[in-house]
């Protein structure tokens, strides 16, 4: 008489692996997955994405782009960089399925080999710079190792918006020479998604702090912090050079010169060297949209402080062989009174 063993009964062996793998699937992903929804709603000052935000997520994620950049601010001290604050549960609470085939995308991301992108709606506003981006990256960026995208553009037909053609230079232009060159509705719907990645403040006005990154052997963390040395009696503004970087130089471009066709230079501008900078002050506190050879220029007044302000104008008008005087943050103040939409930092 043969023995019974469950190992030879297979329906009942293939039915506890089973029943295991779904009791197992429901303990470690469905059941936490239903508790973080439950208890994390977005944040009231969330803005949900529109039909062509939507549209342009998933083009995110069709071409690949969550495989290089993030959309998480970790809590420490070098992500500042990325954010005003560390992300939250409730930054990604607004996120859906694509369609009823896809699922929810998972954006926060796995290696930067990019700069991340929380913020990057609010780091970098233009539309132009970003389609100029998507067609070349090293037209802007010179270092840059993205690859170019420029099946997401076309050339243009009759009919096309004159508002819509890129100014391409000459040297990145693809496949010979093209005389206009249009994002097609997939590059606008990227870059409309793009431009809504902004951080949504916290309703308490209170926000999670970053470890500080400094320790007795690291002197780098330590001066991080740091403000800048300055005579006896002058008033200390931050590093002029390196908010020109963060804030300017994607457009204007580490040697002043702009790009021709979208950004203007600074180098020998007669803006930037004119001996009254209430102009050039002006432009950075609301922006600039009067030459239409040049893309739109935001306004900072409610990005930068005065001092910041100032500290950027004065790293402009002594840069690239500039010579002009370098301005205070009371003079900034005393513009940014003006500027009536917006209150002072």
């Amino acid at each position: 008489m043969k023995s019974w063993s469950p190992y030879k009964n297979h329906r009942l062996f293939t039915g506890t692996v089973f029943g295991v793998f779904v009791g197992l699937t429901v303990l470690i992903a469905v059941q936490p997955a239903a508790q973080i929804q439950a208890n994390n709603a977005p944040l009231p000052t969330a803005v949900a994405l529109t039909a062509e935000q939507q549209a342009g997520l998933r083009v995110f994620i069709g071409e690949g782009c969550v495989a290089c950049h993030t959309q998480q601010v970790r809590n420490i001290d070098m992500d500042k960089t990325w954010g005003g604050r560390p992300g939250i549960p409730a930054d990604y609470a607004w996120r859906k399925r694509l369609d009823v085939w896809r699922a929810t995308p998972s954006t926060l991301g796995s290696e930067r080999t990019g700069p991340d992108l929380t913020e990057v709606g609010e780091r970098q506003p233009s539309d132009l710079w970003h389609l100029l981006h998507l067609y070349q990256p090293r037209s802007v960026v010179k270092e840059s190792i993205m690859p170019a995208f420029p099946w997401l553009f076309e050339d243009s037909v009759a009919g096309t918006p004159a508002g819509l053609a890129l100014n391409i230079p000459a040297a990145w232009r693809e496949r010979g020479n093209r005389a206009t060159i249009v994002p097609t509705r997939k590059a606008q719907h990227l870059v409309a998604y793009l431009l809504s990645l902004k951080q949504a403040e916290l309703p308490t006005g209170e926000e999670p702090a970053f470890l500080a990154f400094s320790t007795p052997g690291n002197a780098l963390g330590a001066a991080a912090g740091a403000a800048p040395m300055a005579a006896p009696g002058a008033a200390v503004l931050p590093d002029g050079a390196a908010l020109y970087t963060t804030h300017c130089q994607a457009c204007h471009q580490a040697n002043g010169e702009g790009l021709k066709g979208a950004f203007p230079p600074l180098k020998g501008s007669s803006v930037v060297n004119d001996k009254d900078a209430t102009l050039m002050v002006n432009i950075i506190l609301e922006g600039y949209n009067a030459r239409p050879e040049y893309g739109v220029m935001p306004g900072f007044a409610a990005k930068l402080t005065d001092a910041e302000i100032a500290a950027i104008v004065s790293h402009e008008r002594s840069s690239w062989g500039n010579t002009a005087a370098p301005v205070t943050a009371d003079f900034v103040k005393q513009l940014r009174a003006l500027v009536k939409p917006v209150a002072a930092l």
